[in-house]
């Protein structure tokens, strides 16, 4: 496969993505339009009114990815430049899944207080910025920072997006098995962003917070643990488990945001009656989904692999939740707007599933189970079940800077955008 990606990446023209003009530049006058003496009459009408910004640029259908490369994927911190390609293949999941048009930009700088000034410094060209593979504890600081001094949206897809589609997916699991979320016990395998992320957001739909145990690179966070970041300081529990292997038995719920194979069949053997296993470490999870299944009948069970069921997929969320963000002009991406996202998910997936999107997974059908909690990202309808549920969390929530025109309407709104981007794909190609 390498020899392929890299050819795929180099073949011309180079990279990914490319910037297109959208208005006719065939003419003088074209041009005289584009730019001057015409571009000045906008630019005069947004020093009046800067909101007109939204109206005469493309400041309110561009989203910036920002990193600085120090967490790329599972790579670390492998640098800015090393890490572009990764926000390149992201800009074209925000076009390719909600039509949003995206600067990636890649940042020369690992001091968090000079790349807040960075970031904070862009808001003018953007509608909203998505921070990207950037390392944790910083991350929480940067973006904590940045959603107070900035009025757009900020929204670090490590810590939430994982957590937005883990809480979809645990929702259902709970419908199927019968479980309430109050009585679940929890462990969280890897302390970093996504983990601590995941865990908030649990709280919200009723997990107990005393009940989720974590366990990162030295073993269970306990009270007997020194030393500890701020941000693990909440997980400190009472109990002499010191390994992941001590805290399993007779849990409900495990999720794994950590490396693989740390997690034998015998742990899950270990577990409660009807356990969920949400294994996503990738490329190799935690425990190998054939491995966990033989383990128990009665289990549930999500990877971040396409090949196995359910699928725990980051583009379920961040193209719907900017699309609805940017849309009513949010200010934030609150927690409000958070959990709209992951119960609209969770609803769809009870939906019944069109042949297409079946078809386009190599199967007959899909059905609301123990192998399909979770919508398909190739799922058309996620984005206009998540965009509209989002933009409405936002209006409900205040934190709209415009007004939503209603459910109907938007989803109107929406699917012009998608064909118009599709006729500009076929035009392209002929």
């Amino acid at each position: 496969m390498k020899n392929k990606a890299l050819e795929y990446h180099s073949r011309f023209p180079k990279g990914k993505t490319k910037i297109v003009p959208t208005k006719p530049t065939e003419t003088s006058y074209d041009l005289s339009l584009a730019y001057s003496p015409g571009v000045a009459y906008p630019c005069l009408e947004i020093e009046k009114d800067p909101s007109l910004v939204y109206e005469y640029t493309n400041r309110g259908n561009l989203v910036g990815i920002i990193t600085n490369g120090t967490a790329v994927l599972g790579l670390g911190n492998i640098g800015a430049s090393a890490g572009k390609p990764v926000m390149e293949g992201k800009a074209v999941l925000f076009k390719k899944f909600a039509g949003i048009d995206v600067f990636d930009i890649e940042v020369n700088e690992t001091d968090p207080e000079k790349f807040i000034q960075v970031v904070k410094a862009l808001e003018p060209t953007f509608g909203g910025i998505n921070l990207e593979d950037i390392r944790a504890p910083e991350c929480f600081h940067i973006e904590r920072t940045l959603d107070s001094q900035m009025a757009i949206p900020v929204f670090h897809d490590d810590q939430h997006g994982t957590a937005i589609i883990c809480t979809a997916a645990l929702l259902n699991a709970l419908v199927l098995n019968g479980k309430k979320a109050a009585d679940l016990k929890v462990v969280i395998n890897g302390a970093g962003a996504a983990a601590i992320s995941i865990a908030e957001m649990l709280t919200h739909i009723g997990v107990i917070h005393e009940h989720i145990y974590m366990v990162d690179s030295k073993g269970v966070i306990t009270d007997k643990r020194t030393g500890l970041h701020e941000s693990k300081i909440p997980f400190m529990r009472k109990t002499d488990a010191v390994t992941l292997e001590d805290i399993f038995p007779n849990t409900d719920l495990f999720i794994g945001v950590s490396i693989a194979n740390v997690v034998t069949a015998d742990m899950v053997k270990s577990m409660a009656k009807d356990p969920i296993v949400f294994a996503l470490a990738n490329p190799d999870p935690e425990i190998p989904y054939p491995d966990a299944v033989a383990a128990r009948e009665d289990l549930i069970m999500a990877t971040g692999r396409s090949d196995f069921p359910n699928q725990v997929n980051n583009v379920l969320g961040f193209p719907f939740i900017f699309r609805g963000a940017i849309d009513v002009r949010a200010k934030i991406v609150n927690m409000e707007m958070k959990l709209a996202a992951a119960y609209a998910l969770a609803d769809l997936a009870k939906e019944p599933v069109p042949f297409e999107v079946a078809e386009a997974y190599g199967v007959e059908h899909l059905s609301f189970n123990r192998d399909y909690i979770i919508p398909k990202p190739l799922d058309a309808r996620v984005l206009y079940h998540v965009a509209p549920a989002v933009a409405e969390a936002a209006v409900k929530s205040g934190v709209s800077q415009i007004d939503y025109p209603g459910r109907e309407a938007y989803i109107a709104v929406l699917a012009n955008i998608m064909a118009n981007q599709r006729e500009k794909l076929v035009g392209s190609q002929v």
